[in-house]
Formats: structure tokens, sequence, C-alpha cells
């Protein structure tokens, strides 16, 4: 086989263009941080970091969706501990008011002034927003739940939809709360149980002690829905930390795969480049110009 100094020459440049490659794939590792600039670098690495990148996103959106979930049950937790309290203040009032012999018309009025505004003030709460729909109205459009139409009983007007909220692939969350539940509905909502109150506070004194009974009920309805937002709660938070871990090792994964090492990778560049020199050195003195090249 004929060497010649062409070939050699050719060969050289061939040699010296991959070494060169080497030092370019290097250095775009370095600037990007990454060992993948596209599927063609490694189609099976490729692959799998597209899967763990699908994977990622679904439980980032677990975690996004208990977030928001946990955002419409702490605002109704809130709403219903307000509510709860308020009630709780009502009878007082009322137990107060059932003693009829230590009461006159005036502290009568007093106390039935004071459980309107608490009534008035409850459903303001009953109407409770978030983004701008109401956390006791289902999947209503408006930003009410409940309609004063006073001097007519307040209606509810939200319906019996709920807001769900996807956390696991196996599992949903109830966001809302369900207004009539908590609320009740009429004649015996705790708007009515209310008016009757103030009503008889003022009119009728000596049938205050039957409204105490009523008052009752419609605080074991909102504990009874505290309680279930708590056990919704609890839920969502378990999940959401599960997501939130399964994310961390798909990220972990992903970085592994795509990741550069960087102190590895430095040290590979400078011999590379190192190796580079030492090719054009070599080349420049095995590749002589003859008298015959300038002959030529």
């Amino acid at each position: 086989m004929r060497i010649t100094s062409n070939s050699i020459a050719a060969k050289s440049y061939t040699n010296l263009q991959a070494s060169l490659a080497r030092s370019e794939r290097l250095q775009e590792q370095l600037s990007s941080g990454k060992q993948l600039s596209g599927p063609a670098d490694a189609p099976g690495q490729a692959a799998s970091a597209l899967q763990l990148r699908n994977s990622l996103k679904v439980s980032e959106q677990y975690v996004r969706n208990a977030d928001d979930g946990l955002a419409w049950l702490g605002a109704a937790d809130t709403a219903l501990q307000s509510v709860s309290t308020q009630l709780r203040r009502v009878r007082e009032l009322a137990v107060r008011g059932a003693s009829t012999g230590s009461n006159n018309a005036l502290s009568n009025a007093a106390m039935a002034t004071e459980v309107q505004q608490i009534r008035d003030g409850l459903l303001d709460t009953a109407n409770t927003t978030y983004l701008g729909r109401p956390i006791f109205g289902g999947t209503v459009t408006g930003s009410l739940a409940f309609q004063d139409n006073s001097p007519l009983p307040v209606t509810y007007v939200g319906d019996a939809g709920t807001v769900q909220r996807r956390i696991g692939p196996n599992a949903q969350v109830r966001a809302d709360v369900s207004g009539t539940a908590a609320f009740g509905t009429p004649p015996a909502s705790v708007f009515d149980v209310l008016n009757t109150l103030v009503n008889n506070l003022l009119t009728n004194p000596t049938a205050v002690g039957t409204d105490i009974a009523a008052i009752d009920t419609r605080i074991d309805a909102v504990l009874a829905s505290l309680s279930d937002v708590g056990s919704r709660v609890n839920r969502t938070e378990s999940l959401r930390q599960i997501s939130s871990d399964q994310a961390l090792a798909l990220q972990s994964s992903l970085s592994e795969l795509e990741d550069i090492d960087l102190p590895g990778t430095i040290v590979a560049l400078k011999l590379q480049e190192t190796a580079y020199q030492a090719a054009l050195s070599a080349t420049a003195r095995v590749i002589q110009p003859s008298l015959l090249d300038w002959l030529r």
C-alpha cells in the first residue's frame, strides 16, 4: 500500500477535525450544564429523560392542585371557625334571654340587636369567596352562595355541584363545603333560627328557651362541617407530600441523566485541548513541504 503525502495530510486533517469537534462538544456541555443537547446525542438517554420530564410535570401538577385545594379548605376552615364562635355567642344570649325573671324589655332589645348583627355577619361569612368564587356555593358562577331577601328569608342561591381537585393518580379531594350542610335550609337555616330568636326576644321572651335547641342543632352542623374539612385537609397534605417527594426523586434522576459532572468535564476539556495542540504540533512536523512541492 502506497502512502503519499496527500493521504497523510488528509488523514491528519480528519483527525484534527474530530479532535476539534470533541473540544467543541465539551465546551457546549460546560456552557449549558447538560450532557444532552438533543435526541441525536444519545437516543436512549433522551427517551428516558423525556419520560422523566413527563412524570415530573404530572407530579408537580398534583402538588399545585393540592395547594389550591388546601387554600380552598383553609378559607372554609377559617369561615366555619368564625361561624362556630358567633353561634356560641348567640347561644349565650339565648340562655340569658330565657331567664325572663332577670331581664326587661330594654335588655332584651339590646340582645336582639346583637343577635341581628351576628346574623348579618354570618351572612357575610356564608358568602366567603376564594378567587371570586363562593366556597359554600358549589359550582355556582356568581359570587354569592346565600341571598339576603329581607324581610323575606335568606335563600341559598348556590348549587349542589362540588369543586374537585385531583391530587394523585387515583385520588381527588373536594375543595368546597356544602352551604346547605353547614348553614341549613329554610325554614331551619341558621338565618331563620336567628331571625326567630330576634323576634322572640322582642315580642315573646317566654319562647326564647325553645330557640336554644335549634341553635344547638346549627352548632352541631357547623362542627360536623369543620370535622369534614379537617379530615380532607389531612388527606390532601399527606398526598401532597407524596407527590412532592416523588417530584424531588424524579428531578434527581433527571439531573443524573442530563447534568454534566462539572469537575470531570472541565478536566476532560483541558485534556482535549492539550491533545489538540499536541496533534497540531505533530502534524506540522510530519507534513513538511518538500522541494518537489515547491516545484509543482
